[in-house]
């Protein structure tokens, strides 16, 4: 049983299963893709949902949730970063303005990936929900191809078009993957610094959302 005394509740549940629904399925999209199609775009589905409910929750959610809690200026971030590779840095019951800043560009970069997804999966499969919209979108839209008119018919244009939209996503999309990738090494890196400075293990309360106190 986990002991609750002298612990406060910090992290709700919306917060907390939304954490570790969004590692799983992250992990789960990035390494199953081409024959894994099909686990790859559900995957994908649920990352971007886990998304766009974390987005609603930093505004509506409990106190500790919302973004107002742990976005802090540049300024203030650099300090706490400069305070913590100094070993002085204050402690936050929660997110600290590292940890705020990470959690924003984690969803920055995430709804990009999320989006090139689907636009890629629009212009290779013509399936999903972008799909429609990609194949109405004006030509300069997905990438307009540099072919002359006059050495190449209709047909030829829009395969060429297809064909650039499809790299075009796809690097866009392989990009903002590994910068998630990326960032989530940081984040465990810095995890584990404010941890091993403060004495706590902050990966368990992403668990059990609880935290000692504020000291008197």
């Amino acid at each position: 049983m986990i002991a609750t005394e002298n612990t406060v509740k910090i992290w709700d549940p919306i917060v907390r299963i939304g954490h570790w629904t969004l590692v799983l399925a992250f992990f789960i999209a990035y390494f199953t893709e081409d024959d894994f199609l099909t686990q790859h775009v559900w995957a994908g589905y649920v990352v971007g949902a886990v998304v766009l409910v974390r987005l609603i929750w930093g505004f509506v959610g409990s106190k500790h949730a919302r973004f107002r809690d742990f976005v802090r200026s540049p300024s203030g971030t650099l300090g706490y970063m400069r305070d913590l590779t100094r070993g002085s840095a204050r402690r936050y019951l929660g997110h600290n303005p590292a940890g705020g800043a990470m959690v924003v560009a984690h969803l920055l970069c995430i709804t990009v990936t999320v989006f090139s997804g689907l636009m890629l999966y629009a212009v290779e499969e013509n399936a999903g929900p972008l799909a429609g919209w990609a194949a109405n979108a004006p030509t300069s839209y997905t990438i307009q191809a540099p072919i002359s008119s006059a050495y190449a018919d209709e047909d030829e244009e829009n395969e060429v078009d297809e064909n650039a939209a499809e790299e075009f996503w796809e690097e866009i999309h392989e990009l903002f993957a590994n910068l998630v990738l990326l960032l989530a090494g940081l984040h465990v890196a810095g995890v584990l610094l404010s941890g091993y400075l403060h004495k706590e293990n902050l990966i368990r309360a992403m668990v059990t959302g609880r935290k000692r106190p504020e000291s008197k």
